[in-house]
């Protein structure tokens, strides 16, 4: 990353979402980080008279986006365990505004999985030339046989945490997070042992009610993947998966904002239950993502993606989605009602403090990542940066 980290130049002219206040001014990147934000009306210093200059032309100034929840885009899929794939797809969603992601995997053979791992660790390794990889988010293969939703049920398993130790060990910090049915056996124990590790497990792809969640945030659980897809539902009398995931603080929520699969009142009845800190943009995009309605796979699943959908062919069962993050953003102004900087911390800062990445990223501050994104008006994606240096242009 080192080219990136000499970038220096400023942008006038625009709206900066920056903590908690938009500030109508410019920014001032030097040597890859934010050196600083001034309002309209207030002096650059003059040592940033010479930098090169982008005009904002009134439109807005994010951090940029973090997913953690994205199996492909753009034609390829983690799964794919390549650096060709891993560039398809973190040049796509770096153009859509993400600048840092999960590698998600789909529930398959342990040696599948292992090659993702493997890669991912390889490629972080290197120059990353798009969108960052932070690790890898395993999405199964210990989830539950009556949730799979998109995953091959052929694979599923109790945890093994054999396989996570043998990871772990050769690949240090590159599993990140992982998603599990906490009512599976042995899945107690696997919680306690990653969130030691720190590693972030979430529940998803299960059958457990609202006390089984509850005993697994005890023993370290912190998270929920696509809240209310894949879980067991709220009920009055069982609150289910969901039930815990809505009251318990400790857990935060991912969800998808791209009107397929989740209504737009129940993203809101999940904005007021949450802490503002506790809910997450996610994508869960497949490799269909950015490309035309058609056939494609998940992971070893045909899927048949219509009006933007995907789906298996049994034509209800959804599978990932075709979102983008600057989509997810959208999504969530326009439909749901938050505000330009609520959704901002759901799609930026709130990953990066769960990923333990705050200090460095997901937020417009002075000495931070200059990882950013520069939309129009209508939140069209116009430039997306990288610790200062550009990595897509519209």
């Amino acid at each position: 990353m080192t080219k990136q980290s000499q970038e220096s130049w400023r942008i006038t002219n625009v709206r900066i979402v920056a903590d908690e206040e938009i500030i109508s001014g410019s920014l001032v990147v030097a040597e890859g980080k934010i050196a600083g934000v001034y309002p309209e009306g207030s002096d650059v210093p003059a040592a940033y008279g010479e930098l090169p200059v982008v005009d904002g032309e009134g439109g807005w100034l994010l951090p940029g986006f973090i997913d953690v929840h994205v199996h492909g885009g753009n034609g390829a899929e983690f799964m794919e365990a390549s650096r060709e794939a891993f560039d398809r797809i973190t040049a796509f969603h770096a153009a859509n505004g993400t600048t840092c992601m999960l590698a998600t995997t789909v529930t398959a053979p342990h040696d599948e999985t292992e090659a993702v791992i493997r890669e991912v660790a390889a490629y972080r390794a290197g120059d990353m030339p798009y969108a960052a990889l932070h690790g890898v988010h395993l999405e199964g293969p210990f989830i539950s046989e009556r949730w799979p939703g998109a995953q091959n049920p052929a694979y599923i398993v109790d945890p093994q945490p054999a396989w996570l130790e043998d990871w772990m060990a050769r690949w240090p910090d590159t599993i990140r997070l992982l998603t599990l049915a906490p009512e599976r056996r042995g899945a107690g124990d696997l919680i306690a042992m990653l969130a030691e590790r720190g590693v972030i497990v979430a529940c998803g792809h299960t059958d457990s009610g609202y006390d089984d969640i509850i005993a697994a945030v005890d023993r370290g659980l912190s998270h929920a993947v696509h809240t209310f897809n894949a879980m067991t539902p709220l009920h009055h009398r069982k609150p289910g998966t969901v039930g815990a995931v809505l009251t318990d603080p400790r857990i935060c929520a991912e969800v998808i904002a791209d009107g397929h699969h989740v209504h737009p009142a129940a993203i809101r009845l999940l904005v007021a239950a949450k802490p503002a800190d506790k809910l997450l943009l996610i994508t869960d995009a497949m490799a269909a993502a950015g490309l035309p309605d058609g056939e494609y796979k998940l992971g070893e699943l045909p899927v048949v993606v219509k009006d933007g959908a995907a789906r298996l062919k049994d034509g209800d069962t959804l599978a990932g989605s075709t979102l983008t993050m600057i989509g997810a953003l959208r999504f969530m102004v326009e439909q749901v009602g938050v505000s330009v900087q609520d959704a901002s911390r759901m799609a930026s800062g709130n990953p990066a403090k769960q990923l333990g990445i705050a200090d460095r990223t997901g937020r417009i501050a002075p000495g931070l990542q200059a990882d950013l994104v520069w939309t129009d008006e209508r939140f069209a994606v116009r430039q997306t940066w990288v610790r200062g240096r550009t990595v897509a242009r519209a």
